[in-house]
């Protein structure tokens, strides 16, 4: 549960890392022109020049995130928080210094040697002040609500737990009971198990912590089910419950283990460098693609009557619900006419896109054979509401289809490309093939995004699947 409030966390300390290697450069310098050791010179000797702050930034960044200093499990463990940038400040230390071997060997290995001692006693005392802010006043500015489920023994611990590491952000919304006839007084109770998905709704629960008994995981299946739908984290206290239908990861939280059942699957670090690559190419891909949508506008409006952008509500990260924009490709009023053109393949599955769809203008239907129809999602994009790559948006009685194991492509960002579009794009319909999804998932990266995104060029060039 921890791992979700880590991101301002790993900003501030990744930010606070590289700060302080600089001031211990500088640091460093002033005790070289001050203290009575080494070799007298004047103070301009022993000035670093701005190329050495800067080999040292990027070392310090390739060396902290490599080590994986700021790690999410490791984050909800001072000490070895504090030992994990201990060792790696010194190995980039090491790596800086054979880097200025071969660059700028006048540097004073006597200051070098002040510049560790300096930079490790400011991570020290930085670390120590950090978490005993955390531990005083915590995030409290924006909590996750955290619903127990039980009432029993375990639920209690987990409850106590969650207090004792307020810090993380966490903030206990009360708990649920197995039975109508199972109500404590000494708890603050809001309901029954059937009250659960109301309860995620109207009070914004974060996270469902599962803390039944054995004989109490009668229908917990089905429970688990009904909130796969719903944008919120699913956990569970492990007793003798068989669980092996749904891929787990195991954490410790006070003490107590924990199954995740739904969680997010990029970290933190992950998500924040994902969203800082789409605002940067959204951008730049913004600066061309501008006039040629006035171009298109002008065109779509000399075509046909109606409105330039297609506004049509898809299902988001999470299950999230937002308006994603489309320039118009087809006749007014297209969407009253779905049934019409809808066709079934051999196995009785819908397919409510066809090469000859009868509803397609003139201007749409070259839009679509070139993709240029996507360009208004580059704001979706900027909004937050979707990604450059990842699954594609779907509609939400597409959705109410699914079977569970197909919701897991909804837990990343959803995505203007993806690997679904890269290997057949409308020849294989979307709803059907959610397995190019869980590839995507289960296989990211940066890398990965990169080669999408290459390939989407490609099949958009040759126009494949494209209709």
């Amino acid at each position: 549960m921890t791992r979700q409030f880590s991101l301002r966390l790993v900003l501030f300390l990744l930010c606070s890392d590289l700060a302080l290697m600089v001031v211990a450069l500088l640091l460093a310098t002033g005790a070289r022109m001050t203290l009575p050791f080494g070799k007298v010179a004047p103070p301009s000797v022993w000035t670093i020049p701005w190329p050495v702050y800067a080999l040292g930034l990027i070392v310090w960044l390739v060396v902290f995130v490599t080590l994986d200093v700021y790690h999410p499990r490791v984050l909800t463990q001072p000490g070895l928080e504090l030992l994990r940038a201990l060792g790696a400040a010194l190995f980039a230390w090491m790596i800086l210094a054979g880097v200025l071997y071969f660059s700028f060997r006048d540097v004073s290995r006597l200051q070098y040697v002040y510049f560790l001692l300096i930079c490790q006693a400011l991570i020290v005392l930085h670390r120590l002040l950090v978490w005993q802010v955390l531990r005083r006043w915590g995030l409290a500015d924006r909590q996750r609500q955290v619903l127990i489920v039980g009432t029993g023994g375990i639920a209690r611990d987990i409850a106590r737990a969650i207090e004792e590491q307020g810090w993380s952000g966490l903030a206990l919304a009360g708990f649920v009971a197995d039975r109508a006839d199972d109500l404590p007084p000494d708890l603050p109770i809001l309901g029954t198990l059937a009250d659960v998905p109301a309860l995620v709704k109207d009070r914004s629960i974060a996270e469902v912590v599962i803390a039944l008994p054995r004989d109490g995981a009668n229908g917990l299946l089905e429970f688990v089910r009904q909130l796969q739908s719903l944008p919120v984290n699913i956990r569970l206290i492990p007793d003798y419950f068989d669980m092996a239908f749904l891929r787990l990861s195991m954490e410790n939280f006070g003490g107590i283990p924990l199954l995740s059942l739904k969680e997010p699957v990029l970290d933190p670090f992950q998500r924040v460098v994902k969203r800082v690559f789409d605002v940067v190419l959204t951008t730049l891909l913004l600066i061309p693609a501008l006039p040629l949508m006035g171009v298109i506008a002008l065109a779509i409006k000399r075509d046909s009557p109606g409105p330039v952008l297609f506004r049509q509500t898809r299902v988001g990260e999470g299950g999230r619900l937002f308006t994603m924009l489309k320039f118009r490709t087809m006749v007014q009023g297209a969407e009253s006419l779905q049934e019409a053109v809808s066709q079934i393949d051999d196995q009785g599955h819908i397919l409510h896109k066809r090469a000859d769809d009868p509803r397609v203008t003139r201007v749409g239907r070259w839009l679509r054979r070139t993709s240029l129809d996507e360009l208004p999602q580059l704001f979706n994009i900027l909004r937050g509401e979707m990604s450059l790559v990842g699954p594609r948006p779907e509609m939400p009685w597409l959705v109410e289809k699914y079977e569970a194991w197909q919701r897991k492509r909804f837990e990343v960002p959803q995505g203007l490309t993806g690997w679904w579009q890269i290997n057949g794009r409308a020849d294989r319909p979307m709803h059907l093939h959610t397995e190019d999804d869980l590839y995507y998932i289960r296989n990211y990266s940066v890398w990965l995004d990169l080669k999408i995104l290459w390939k989407t060029v490609q099949a958009v060039l040759l126009r494949r699947g494209a209709y």
